[in-house]
């Protein structure tokens, strides 16, 4: 039996009156994920427990089969074992996004959060103006390390956890004086506003304004977190496996879970992504002799936060045409069963994450059932009776076919 989880991140949500008050599930053209609603069990499912903040980090432990209550430590400590970060017992990592903030107050603590992502500044550009930050601004304890486009790590060497940061992506176009780092030493604060000093004039983005571009003007810190330890995912399920992602965090999930992490050319965490490329790579390691494969896809997650509607529809439909159905194509020679899900939803109105409980389907090619969903969205996984309480034990229901 060969199993593979097709997660679009964020991609539940809520009616929209330019979809003709439907969500982006039900609006969207996805015959074959309603094809495998209509032959597979669909319910709903809990992937943020209560008391935990709805982040793709603990959503997507949940889905992985870790309780965050138990294996959650953090974000960034996630995307740094990605990014081949050693971190010692003590050190605090945490994630760097090169945003752009409003230039025409005086004081730091008034500008507004333009772009958490920098016109998805380029990742040779982003290393440039890292390396310059940290440059300028380490210590003993504190380095600054290139990432991917926006997504960089620091690390405090004997830092401290519980910061009151907040995710930039979450205050898109709110004025960030109620949001800034509530650390005690304002060490954090320092550090973004003098990252401003160094940004604001660099010749990376003075070449990106004369293009119209947005300019990566500061550092924003947040999802501080110590290295946790995952048990082996094949410990746990018996199950080889790998995990195909764009992302720093869900490779750092997987890596931390010891599955193979796998590269693929094109892919961008956006909804340019190499979509074909995802479906390939899993379809690949599966005949190669893995039971087990993760095919995560960002783009609704992102099109949710930038309140795309369209693009965001689109995500889903290309998720449909370009990695369901040709991994299905493409392993039909094998049993098989497909887990399609999101990790929380991300409702285009609200631009953030929220923890409402998520839709899923599990299908079974050995055990087709006549399921009385009619299509794969919110409404019609409420109709079911089966609801997972405890999504970290979502897992042993797809893997063993029970709770």
């Amino acid at each position: 039996m060969k199993y593979v989880v097709i997660l679009g991140d964020g991609m539940a949500d809520y009616p929209m009156p330019e979809l003709d008050n439907k969500t982006p599930l039900q609006y969207a053209k996805k015959p074959t994920i309603d094809m495998l609603a209509s032959k597979g069990t669909v319910g709903l499912v809990r992937t943020v427990p209560e008391g935990i903040a709805p982040g793709s980090d603990a959503a997507n432990l949940s889905v992985m089969g870790y309780n965050p209550k138990v294996y959650y430590t953090g974000r960034s400590p996630l995307e740094a074992v990605s990014m081949g970060l050693e971190l010692s017992p003590t050190d605090v990592a945490l994630r760097c996004n090169l945003v752009h903030l409003s230039e025409d107050e005086s004081e730091y603590s008034d500008r507004t959060m333009i772009d958490y992502s920098s016109d998805e500044i380029s990742t040779a550009e982003s290393k440039v103006l890292i390396e310059a930050v940290n440059d300028a601004l380490k210590t003993e304890t504190i380095n600054f390390h290139p990432g991917i486009s926006y997504r960089h790590c620091m690390v405090w060497s004997n830092g401290r956890t519980e910061l009151g940061c907040t995710p930039p992506h979450d205050i898109s176009d709110k004025k960030i004086t109620d949001y800034l780092p509530k650390e005690d030493s304002g060490m954090l604060l320092d550090l973004m506003k003098k990252s401003y000093e160094i940004l604001k004039d660099h010749p990376v983005n003075q070449a990106r304004k004369a293009r119209g571009l947005r300019t990566a003007n500061s550092i924003w810190l947040w999802g501080e977190g110590k290295k946790p330890a995952l048990s082996s995912f094949q410990e746990k399920y018996h199950k080889t496996g790998a995990m195909i992602s764009a992302v720093d965090l869900l490779k750092g999930i997987g890596i931390c879970a010891r599955l193979d992490s796998i590269d693929v050319e094109g892919v961008t965490g956006n909804i340019d992504t190499n979509f074909i490329g995802k479906a390939n790579a899993a379809i690949k390691a599966l005949e190669d002799g893995k039971d087990f494969v993760y095919v995560h896809v960002e783009a609704p997650d992102e099109c949710g936060h930038r309140h795309e509607i369209q693009n965001k529809v689109k995500s889903i439909e290309l998720l449909d045409s370009q990695i369901v159905k040709p991994i299905l194509e493409g392993i039909r020679k094998f049993e098989y069963r497909v887990l399609v899900l999101p990790d929380h939803p991300t409702p285009l109105r609200l631009r953030t994450h929220t923890s409402e409980p998520v839709p899923f389907i599990i299908y079974d090619s050995t055990n087709e059932i006549q399921s009385p969903a009619k299509s794969y969205d919110e409404f019609e996984a409420k109709k079911s009776d089966v609801f997972v309480e405890d999504g970290y034990r979502l897992m042993d229901l797809f893997i063993n076919g029970s709770l």
